[in-house]
């Protein structure tokens, strides 16, 4: 039993027909609800019960998508012999009469997708029958089995072009597609195919582009496709991947066969021209380190392939899969999301034209580069979401990196890079370290090279135009850790205590820059240095996460587009920001999740006519222990803030002043009254003598 595969066809748009006015320039016209151009005639979505009779008879092109016609008759189209495109798409279609298309011999393309044709099949395959010259046919979304399938493909040997996706087909025979030998596309993907029985293909010698995307095949062994150059197997249940051992040059330049089940490397051609392979989200991995022995004969596995009399017994090496398979042409390598822990030694010298490796969410522990290992011409390696940690660069070399422009080793373990391991890499303009535990230069030279790395050195490297470092606990920045760059793009996020105070360290590359994140590093309006004058191409600026109680200092003509202030300590925003020379050319800021003070809040108004708040609706403010929505506040805050703002010590003077008064005068009215009283009792305790 065979089962075979295929590729995401991004040129797939099946049944699509360009039309131009062979009379130059084409005016639009409405006749009875459908819009005519040219020789086109635009009647989707009419609420048409039927063909309408009236449009002109020389129409070429007729689209009635979206109606409810139910029935195509066999006088439906008549009026319209001319007609070289037609498209039915979605238009409850049950039965299409055996004459429908009887008087259509210009039709090269037929759009019937998402219809009922199931329920009348043999009557449609009957009509379908009479296009002799039918090129393009799309029966996608029809409940069609297979059966009803190879009974409407029938004769019609004069098709390039066909979709039966979205069907209810289960397995392909070899009587399927007999006769169709000037087919070139095929599209069965999002069918329920779980075999494909041998030569089922055979006959299809002009096939170039074949999608079998999310259907249940579980293994394919065997492949011997040749002529196909797009094969598009994902979202299968796929184990296996075996094309076969024939010495015949493959056509395949695009395989894809993500999203799969793959447990081992595919087991490719010996000879193609294959520039895009698609591995992503497999169960893959190398296991020869893994596995312990010294039998070559337990390194193999052998496949039973049974097709009818016939028994084949296929020999596999499970642990050199690819040295056989033809590379040499591999530009696009997708691996992610796999379970690979190394790489093989030579793997990647396979592919000398390599210039895209993606090996993101991998078990990788280790990385060894080495002279033409990864290919000199790669341009994007993407190592992010693995275990990496460490990086071994072969002594002396040089070089190794230099076609390298995006190198991606966001979220290891990584402590820090081989010295001189960027010092090559004279084209690279992105690199990606955020999550890794690193220190960056200018720190002491080690005097070992071979020890670990102490810090990563980013200075002097021209060609540097996008840093990300976010979270790698980095210490206060020393000064000038980027001199000599190019970075317009700069990420510092998550690295609590960073700056120390001062942008300082930044001051030769803030004229270029145009993207910095200081999210999360700990700024305080007390940061004496915390102007941003000097950034004067900056047009994305993040600020939010940190402790500032005042808004940033910016002068000068900024190109400030984006600026972002949540989370942190605002309690208020000055008049004078909106009218500086800030908000002349930012479009978007963010403000929530501040302590604003609703009696602080008189720059709001021209806020919100300027329409820059996006997250406005999210913005709060307190008032009297409430929380209130900016948006939402009521019109006597005025005069409570009034009352915010009187100096609450003379307030309270003024409370107790008039108590204080009263009780003084109480207590003198008090002592004159009884003073007379008051002193001979005095006197009568105390025995003083009377003067006389």
């Amino acid at each position: 039993m065979e089962l075979l595969p295929l590729w995401l066809c991004l040129g797939f748009h099946f049944l699509t027909v360009e039309w131009k006015s062979r009379s130059g320039t084409a005016t639009a016209a409405s006749h009875g609800g459908c819009k005519l151009v040219g020789g086109v005639a635009d009647c989707q979505g009419q609420n048409l019960a039927s063909v309408p009779s009236i449009l002109p008879p020389h129409s070429q092109m007729l689209i009635l998508d979206a109606n409810p016609l139910k029935t195509l008759w066999n006088h439906s189209l008549q009026p319209y012999p001319l007609l070289e495109s037609l498209s039915l798409h979605s238009c409850h279609l049950e039965r299409v009469g055996r004459g429908a298309f009887r008087e259509q011999g210009h039709l090269r393309s037929l759009a019937l997708s998402d219809n009922c044709l199931s329920e009348n099949y043999k009557e449609t395959a009957a009509a379908l029958h009479t296009l002799q010259g039918l090129q393009r046919l799309d029966l996608s979304g029809n409940s069609l089995t297979e059966d009803m399938a190879t009974l409407m493909l029938q004769n019609l040997s004069s098709l390039e072009s066909v979709s039966l996706a979205r069907n209810t087909i289960m397995r392909l025979d070899d009587s399927v597609f007999e006769g169709l030998e000037h087919l070139r596309e095929l599209d069965l993907q999002r069918n329920y195919i779980f075999e494909i029985e041998g030569g089922a293909f055979d006959g299809l010698t002009e096939l170039r582009h074949l999608n079998l995307a999310y259907n249940n095949l579980p293994c394919i062994v065997d492949f011997s496709l040749t002529q196909l150059r797009l094969l598009n197997v994902s979202y299968n249940v796929l184990e296996w991947f075996l094309a076969s051992e024939e010495q015949a040059a493959f056509e395949l330049e695009t395989l894809d066969l993500s999203h799969n089940q793959l447990l081992f490397f595919p087991l490719l051609p010996q000879c193609s021209k294959l520039h895009t392979l698609l591995l992503r989200d497999n169960n893959m991995g190398f296991y020869r380190d893994l596995y312990n022995t010294s039998s070559p004969q337990e390194m193999v596995a052998q496949f039973l392939l049974v097709d009818g009399n016939v028994t084949n017994v296929t020999t596999v090496n499970l642990w050199e899969e690819f040295a056989s398979s033809d590379l040499s042409d591999l530009r696009f390598l997708d691996m992610s999301q796999n379970q690979f822990q190394y790489l093989p030694d030579g793997f990647l010298k396979k592919m000398p034209s390599l210039s895209h490796l993606n090996l993101n969410q991998n078990c990788l522990m280790t990385l060894h580069i080495r002279e033409h290992d990864p290919p000199g011409a790669l341009t994007e390696l993407d190592l992010s979401h693995n275990q990496l940690s460490q990086l071994h660069l072969a002594p002396g070399l040089t070089g190794c990196l230099r076609s390298l422009r995006l190198f991606n080793l966001s979220s290891n373990q990584l402590l820090g890079v081989p010295t001189g391991l960027f010092a090559s890499a004279s084209n690279i303009t992105t690199i990606d370290m955020s999550h890794n535990q690193i220190s960056l230069c200018p720190r002491p030279v080690p005097l070992d090279p071979v020890g670990p790395p102490s810090c990563v050195d980013f200075r002097n490297m021209a060609s540097l135009r996008s840093l990300s470092l976010e979270g790698c606990g980095l210490g206060a920045l020393q000064d000038c850790p980027f001199q000599g760059t190019s970075l317009t793009h700069l990420d510092l996020s998550s690295n609590w205590g960073i700056l120390n105070g001062s942008i300082t360290p930044l001051r030769d590359i803030a004229p270029m820059l145009q993207v910095l994140s200081l999210k999360n590093v700990g700024l305080s309006s007390s940061f004496t240095e915390l102007d941003f004058s000097g950034f004067g191409n900056l047009r994305d600026l993040d600020l939010s996460g940190n402790c500032l109680t005042s808004f940033p200092r910016f002068g000068g003509s900024l190109a400030l587009q984006t600026l972002d202030l949540r989370r942190n300590l605002l309690t208020a925003l000055p008049q004078r920001v909106v009218s500086e020379q800030l908000l002349k050319n930012l479009r978007t800021i963010y403000l929530s999740q501040n302590p604003y003070d609703c009696c602080g809040v008189e720059g709001w108004g021209a806020l919100q006519r300027l329409q820059t708040v996006a997250d406005l609706a999210m913005v709060t403010c307190n008032l009297s222990s409430k929380v209130i929505r900016v948006m939402e506040l009521p019109g006597g805050v005025a005069q409570d803030c009034k009352w915010e703002r009187v100096d609450m010590g003379l307030l309270y003077l003024v409370l107790i002043l008039p108590s204080c008064l009263t009780l003084l005068v109480a207590c003198t009215i008090i002592f004159l009254t009884f003073k007379k009283p008051l002193l001979q009792v005095i006197k009568s305790r105390c025995h003083w003598s009377s003067i006389y």
